[in-house]
C-alpha cells in the first residue's frame, strides 16, 4: 500500500469523529438525553448482528455493517435531517451529495469511491442489504420512543398515521421485524403514547 494512504486514512479517522457531536431528536431508550449519530450508528450495527437472522432473504452482514455505520457520516456537513420534518426533505439532498465527496474523498481513491458506493446503496434502498439496514434505521427509533413515553412523538406532535407511513419500509427488509413493529406502533397507540389518527393511507 502507498504510504501517503495511511496519513488519509488517518486524517479521516479524526474527521469522523465529528459524528459523536451531531445530535438525533430521539432520546436515548432510558433517559431523556438525546442519542448522538455515533450512538445511533453502533446500535444499528449491534442490531443487524442480533437481527440479521430476520432478513427476508439471506444478506451480506458485512456489507450492512458497513452501510449502518456509513451512512449518517454526510451529517457532518449535512446535520441531521427529522424523518418528521415537513419542510427539508429527508432524501438524498445536493448537501449530502458534496458531504459524501468531501469527507469520503479525504480517503485513498478506492477507499472513497467504495464508502461513496456503499453510501449511495443504502439511499437508494433497493438491494438486499440496503432494504435491511434501512430497516434497522426505521426499527431504532420506534423502539426508542416505544421505551421513553412516546419520545419524539409527543414531543413533535406526531400522528400514527405518519409513524405508520414513514415506518412500513422495514417489511422491505424483514417481514418479521415488521409484524412487531405494526404491533408496538397499535400497541403505543393503545396505551396513548401515540395520537390516534383516521387512517393508514
Amino acid at each position: 500500500m502507498h504510504p501517503d494512504n495511511l496519513l488519509q486514512q488517518i486524517n479521516f479517522i479524526k474527521e469522523i469523529d465529528k459524528v459523536k457531536l451531531i445530535q438525533r431528536k430521539t432520546k436515548l431508550f432510558n433517559s431523556d438525553r438525546n442519542e448522538n449519530d455515533a450512538e445511533h450508528s453502533w446500535h444499528l450495527a449491534m442490531m443487524t448482528i442480533v437481527l440479521a437472522e430476520h432478513a427476508e432473504v439471506p444478506i451480506d452482514v458485512l456489507k450492512v455493517l458497513k452501510m449502518v455505520l456509513i451512512h449518517d457520516i454526510v451529517e457532518i456537513d449535512a446535520g441531521d435531517t427529522f424523518i418528521y420534518d415537513t419542510v427539508k426533505s429527508h432524501s438524498n439532498t445536493d448537501e449530502e451529495r458534496l458531504a459524501a465527496n468531501r469527507i469520503f474523498g479525504m480517503l485513498p481513491k478506492e477507499q472513497a469511491e467504495e464508502f461513496i458506493s456503499i453510501w449511495e446503496e443504502f439511499e437508494l434502498g433497493q438491494t438486499n442489504e440496503a432494504k435491511f439496514a434501512r430497516s434497522m434505521d426505521r426499527l431504532e427509533p420506534l423502539l426508542q420512543n416505544t421505551s421513553n413515553k412516546g419520545g419524539t412523538w409527543a414531543e413533535f406532535d406526531v400522528d400514527y398515521h405518519k409513524v405508520y407511513e414513514k415506518k412500513k419500509v422495514i417489511k422491505e427488509g424483514s417481514t418479521a421485524l415488521w409484524n412487531y413493529a405494526e404491533n408496538l406502533i397499535n400497541e403505543s397507540v393503545e396505551k396513548g403514547i401515540l395520537k390516534k389518527s383516521d387512517s393508514k393511507s
